[in-house]
């Protein structure tokens, strides 16, 4: 995961509500978004929220079932510590492949307890 150090919607000098027209904003695409790996769909949405280019899953649209709470945390200057998920699927296991900002800094607040993807998941 990466995280640029400030919003990317950040201005270079006035507050963080000017935001690029993409960026922190829900998606609002004609398809829902998915999140599969190992063939299986683990995430689905027509409301994520994109940062940095990552989607944000709404808690509701994550399929539990495939989730494994990991020991995992790191933390970006602007959004604040992330907490991780191990993705687990036909006893495959994909190592703090999901990320979510329990306790997000204001700037990030839209994406509390959403969850986003990257090791080999799939997200179109």
């Amino acid at each position: 995961m990466i995280c640029r150090g400030v919003p990317p919607w950040a201005p270079l000098a006035d507050s963080l509500r000017n935001r690029a027209p993409t960026e922190g904003r829900p998606y609002s695409g004609l398809n829902e978004m998915k999140a599969v790996w190992n063939n299986a769909t683990i995430a689905e949405s027509d409301k994520t929220v994109v940062v940095e280019g990552n989607h944000y899953f709404p808690p509701d649209s994550v399929n539990k079932q495939y989730f494994q709470q990991s020991s995992t945390h790191t933390t970006c200057p602007w959004k604040g510590l992330a907490s991780y998920y191990n993705v687990v699927v036909n006893g495959q296991v994909n190592k703090d492949a999901a990320w979510y900002y329990p306790e997000p800094k204001p700037a990030a607040a839209e994406i509390k307890d959403h969850v986003a993807f990257w090791r080999g998941v799939k997200v179109s």
